[in-house]
């Protein structure tokens, strides 16, 4: 294998050029060093424009953040300056309660959890077997009541032929006794038999306005008793939809349990409880904007109907007593009364006790 190095020996050596003597002996120059050059002002230029460039923008976008949240400010304190606004508000209702009058075992339930009902449906109906065994009793009653009225009327009649007659006798015996022809004591004897009847008629005559009286007490026993009978049957009190069910068929009820309630969707209405201090401006029918959470983005309309006469605390379980123990002031809230001025929406029923936020105008 041959070296890289090798030198092919066809290939002949170039031979240095010749040097003249006079070239050889002057000594070779150095050459002149380049005047320095001047630095160019274009390198460090750009930095300082871009530096430049971006304090212009973000004093630009100073300028606007501060035109902005001046404008923003200004239009919040002019909105707060002329409306009330709070989301502690919840929409309310009619919840009216059904309750048996009577107590007894359930026999019949005819309604479901949410089922929507008219006023006068038949809800629960109570066994009332024991009811009418007392209606039963109470008519048996006021048969003899009416029996005896009769038999004391009669009594009366008997009573007056008797005072009759002893009133005839005692004229005879009187004519008699003035002729000498019968004793006075005859005479007395039938006077005082005329003196008896005259009581015993006058006696028969109140024992018939007694028995007319048991009469009247037995026939309101009766009354009393076909009412109890009609409360066994629990009928709706108005119409709404079935909330809250707590009854089954063979259940024990007594009379005032809670069974179920109604609620009433036709008539709904928010309270709002505002702050004591936004309370200085605001009266009935001022206009309102109402904001459901159920639905975001729909404004519904409405007009504050009235105040509380109380703060929300009064009326709350434990309500405060500043007098005892250590006094913190905290802000009162007092419940205000909104109704909806807009028509109901069939694709947005409201419900009652949704959250909301109200926002009325003072001016």
């Amino acid at each position: 294998m041959s070296s890289p190095l090798r030198i092919e020996k066809n290939k002949p050596v170039p031979e240095p050029d010749p040097v003249s003597p006079a070239v050889a002996a002057e000594p070779q120059r150095k050459p002149a060093p380049a005047p320095p050059s001047e630095p160019t002002p274009a390198a460090p230029a750009a930095p300082a424009k871009k530096g430049s460039a971006r304090k212009v923008i973000i004093l630009s976008i100073l300028a606007i953040l501060l035109v902005v949240g001046g404008v923003m400010g200004y239009r919040t304190v002019v909105f707060y300056g002329h409306h009330a606004t709070t989301d502690d508000a919840q929409t309310d209702g009619h919840i009216d309660p059904v309750l048996p009058r009577v107590s007894g075992y359930v026999s019949e339930v005819r309604v479901q959890e949410n089922q929507q009902v008219q006023a006068g449906d038949v809800l629960v109906v109570v066994d009332p077997s024991d009811l009418q065994a007392k209606v039963d009793q109470e008519q048996a009653a006021l048969l003899n009541a009416e029996a005896a009225v009769a038999v004391a009327r009669a009594n009366v009649e008997a009573a007056r032929t008797r005072r009759v007659q002893a009133g005839a006798d005692v004229a005879r015996y009187q004519a008699l006794y003035a002729k000498e022809e019968v004793s006075a004591r005859d005479y007395d004897a039938v006077k005082a038999t005329s003196d008896a009847s005259a009581a015993q008629l006058d006696a028969t005559q109140r024992g018939v306005a007694a028995a007319q009286a048991q009469v009247a007490q037995h026939r309101a026993t009766l009354n009393a008793a076909k009412l109890q009978i009609s409360y066994a049957t629990v009928k709706a009190p108005a119409a709404g939809m079935v909330s809250k069910k707590n009854v089954e068929v063979g259940q024990f009820v007594q009379a005032g349990q809670p069974l179920l309630a109604i609620v009433q969707g036709r008539d709904v209405w928010v309270t709002a409880n505002f702050k004591e201090t936004q309370l200085s401006r605001m009266r009935p029918g001022q206009p309102a904007e109402i904001e459901v959470d159920a639905y975001p983005g729909v404004v519904f309309h409405g007009k504050v109907e009235s105040l509380s006469a109380a703060t929300g605390a009064r009326f709350s379980l434990l309500p405060p007593d500043n007098a005892s123990g250590n006094f913190t002031k905290v802000v009162q809230r007092v419940p205000v009364k909104i109704v909806f001025t807009d028509k109901p929406d069939p694709r947005r029923p409201l419900r009652v006790g949704l959250n909301a936020s109200v926002t009325v105008n003072l001016d």
